[in-house]
C-alpha cells in the first residue's frame, strides 16, 4: 500500500515536471542565442560580485578537504584503539581462564 502511494506521487510530481517544461518551451524558443549566452554571462557576473567563487576556490577548498580527512582518520583511530583494548583484555581473560588452579592435581587425585 505504502509503495502504491509513493509511486503515485512519483509519478504525479513527474507530469508536473513534464508539463511545466512543455510550457516553458515557446518561451525558451524564442530567446535568441545571444539573449542565453548574456543570461549566462550576467549570472557569472553576479556569482563573482557576491565572492561566491571565492569559497570553492583555493584555500577554504583545501581546508575544508584537510579538516574532513582528519576528523575521518581520528575516527579511524579511535575505532581501532577500541578494538585493540577489546582484544587486549579479551587475550588476558583467555590467559587467566587457561590457568590450572593449585588444587587441579588434589581434585583429580580425589576423583580416582
Amino acid at each position: 500500500m505504502l509503495n502504491f502511494i509513493s509511486l503515485i506521487f512519483l509519478l504525479v510530481g513527474f507530469s508536473g515536471m513534464v508539463v511545466i517544461i512543455f510550457r516553458k518551451m515557446p518561451a525558451l524558443a524564442e530567446l535568441s542565442v545571444q539573449k542565453r549566452r548574456g543570461v549566462l554571462r550576467g549570472a557569472k557576473g553576479k556569482i563573482k560580485e557576491n565572492g561566491l567563487l571565492e569559497i570553492v576556490k583555493g584555500e577554504k577548498l583545501l581546508q575544508s578537504v584537510l579538516s574532513k580527512i582528519r576528523i575521518l582518520t581520528l575516527k579511524t583511530e579511535n575505532k581501532t584503539g577500541d578494538w585493540l583494548g577489546k582484544l587486549h583484555q579479551r587475550s588476558l581473560k583467555r590467559k587467566n581462564t587457561d590457568k590450572f588452579s593449585d588444587d587441579y592435581w588434589k581434585k583429580l587425585r580425589g576423583r580416582k
